[in-house]
């Protein structure tokens, strides 16, 4: 009973032509993935389809398909980057430009909630004074006197 089930788990795991197209980018300018090219006579996609349903027959995995072609063509030819290194940031930096525009919106907001200063005053004349008494009323006659 368990040797009938090997080999249904076995094709379960193989992987279709379509499931590893799907992470390679057709190099001939169309910008879709291998699976998905619109050109029915693509000088790109229709060979490499055939050597990837070559490399699912003689049992490779998705993952090393997709290592061979981005060997051999770089990283260009993955249509998503990777988990690692400098390409992590293409992952991370959407998640924190999001966070930042949620942060100064909700700063915004706040400033916008307590509402505008009354007219003449500023944010600084709303703390309390530094000065003493006798040097602002001596301030105030000097302004006065000098209008």
């Amino acid at each position: 009973m368990l040797l009938a089930a090997a080999p249904r788990a076995f094709a379960a795991a193989r992987p279709t032509v379509s499931q590893v197209s799907q992470g390679l980018t057709c190099q001939c300018g169309c910008g879709l993935t291998v699976a998905n090219c619109n050109h029915p006579s693509c000088s790109f996609s229709v060979p490499l389809r055939g050597e990837i349903e070559a490399m699912i027959s003689h049992g490779e995995t998705r993952e090393q398909i997709l290592a061979y072609y981005r060997h051999k063509f770089g990283e260009k030819i993955l249509s998503a980057p990777t988990t690692e290194g400098f390409n992590l940031l293409a992952w991370t930096m959407p998640f924190a430009a999001i966070l930042l525009g949620g942060g100064f919106i909700a700063l915004a907001f706040t400033r916008w909630r307590n509402g505008p200063l009354p007219a003449g005053k500023s944010p600084a004349a709303s703390e309390p004074s530094a000065f003493d008494s006798d040097l602002r009323r001596r301030l105030e006659n000097e302004l006065k006197e000098n209008r």
